[in-house]
């Protein structure tokens, strides 16, 4: 039986995704060990070829097409989901130029939208997401891009949101914002490839059905532990994208990488094969 690595962050949305596969309440035919780190640091082991299959911002996975393949389920993606940029006061674009915002990681989707906004941006700081309002309010930044659950609380801190950039692409695109999804080698094979998927999706729908049983579980690595905020969390990013991508979502993922490639972004096109598409038994 095949013995592989896996990866998932401790926010809300994928402790929920995962928790029915890793708590043996679903079945599936093969064997696994698991590793819960900040997205950044997977996608960093991405890179590194460490993990089988992985939790990945949807920007990292522009430059890795040619190793890996996004599987259907387990994405987020949706309307009014996207990272927000947030300061102690308003800006306009202009000023932003050469102001220090920072940045819950290199290869995040968070990251590629600000870069899109404003690609004339010079100075970033790389933090832990949960680091980013504290930097604002105190002034170690001028300005933070926030993602998961500080999305619901920076108002607390006194910050205001500067740009939402999920509604920027929106309003720019038309289409509903990617931001991660769970990616797979190539190499294993499409029949190994199949089994994950299907898995993956039978732990998402799941937790649909037991959101009570996963809370404790998602309540362990979530860094807010507020009741209201880890639904709200899960409610805004598990969805029916999660289910399956669908061809609104693999459009949505043609259009992010098609704009960064002709922004000079991303080093070449998307694969045609970048989602993969499990077999039919």
């Amino acid at each position: 039986m095949s013995n592989l690595v896996l990866g998932f962050s401790g926010c809300p949305n994928d402790t929920f995704i995962f928790y029915a596969l890793i708590n043996n309440q679903i079945t599936y035919d093969f064997n696994f060990k698991y590793l819960v780190a900040d997205v950044e640091e997977l996608n960093k082991r991405v890179i590194l070829k460490e993990m089988d299959v992985s939790k990945v911002s949807f920007h990292l996975f522009g430059y890795i097409s040619d190793e890996y393949v996004i599987l259907p389920s387990g994405s987020a993606l949706g309307k009014g989901c996207g990272p927000l940029l947030v300061a102690k006061r308003q800006y306009n674009q202009e000023e932003l130029k050469d102001k220090v915002i920072a940045i819950p990681g290199k290869w995040t989707t968070a990251h590629l939208l600000l870069k899109l906004w404003l690609p004339e941006l010079e100075h970033t700081k790389i933090m832990y997401f949960n680091e980013i309002p504290d930097a604002v309010a105190s002034g170690d930044v001028d300005a933070g891009v926030i993602i998961h659950e500080s999305r619901f609380t920076y108002r607390e801190k006194g910050l205001i949101c500067v740009c939402d950039l999920g509604k920027w692409w929106e309003d720019t695109t038309g289409s509903v914002i990617p931001l991660g999804g769970i990616i797979a080698k190539r190499e294993l094979g499409d029949e190994l490839l199949t089994k994950v998927s299907r898995a993956i999706k039978s732990s998402v729908l799941y937790g649909f059905s037991n959101k009570d049983k996963c809370m404790p579980f998602i309540k362990r690595y979530a860094q807010e532990l507020d009741d209201n905020v880890i639904l709200k969390h899960i409610n805004l990013y598990v969805n029916d994208f999660t289910i399956d991508l669908g061809e609104t979502g693999k459009n949505a993922l043609i259009k992010l990488y098609n704009i960064g490639y002709e922004k000079g972004i991303f080093p070449k096109k998307i694969r045609d094969d970048f989602i993969f598409s499990p077999l039919v038994h």
